[in-house]
């Protein structure tokens, strides 16, 4: 790994090493990954100056306690296992959308004196046709 780049640090070589191995029970988890030393310095940049955790005062900056917070329920991807169909998929991105709408948000203005208009209402979706074979067969 350290003839990838010129630049490639001991420490950057040893979290590579330990997040590209193959078995998931002895590849690093993301709780350890993200306490390595290789990301102390992009931290130290984050917390100093971009980060609405932290925040200044008159006798300086005041850190969080926790720079790396880990999230405590998991993702549930469970409603995509009972999408068997385009359609059921079409429908849900449909409700979707319906629910959206009725949220209080900013409805979409498209300005027709725009430069980009002309081309914008010009565009096209690719067609079946134009699409490339997908590995995923639905209905």
């Amino acid at each position: 790994l350290y003839t990838l780049s010129s630049q490639a640090t001991h420490e950057a070589v040893h979290l590579l090493c330990r997040v590209l191995v193959f078995d998931p029970s002895k590849r690093i988890s993301a709780k350890d990954a993200l306490a390595h030393p290789y990301l102390d310095e992009g931290r130290l940049r984050y917390h100093t100056c971009m980060c609405k955790c932290c925040f200044s005062t008159s006798t300086g900056r005041v850190y969080t306690s926790d720079f790396e917070p880990v999230t405590n329920p998991k993702f549930d991807d469970t409603f995509e296992k009972n999408l068997s169909s385009v359609r059921q998929v079409k429908e849900i991105i449909h409700q979707f959308i319906l629910e959206q709408q009725k949220g209080n948000r900013v409805p979409l203005c498209i300005n027709p004196q725009s430069a980009a208009f002309k081309s914008f209402i010009s565009s096209t979706v690719a067609q079946p046709s134009e699409m490339p074979p997908s590995p995923l067969v639905w209905e």
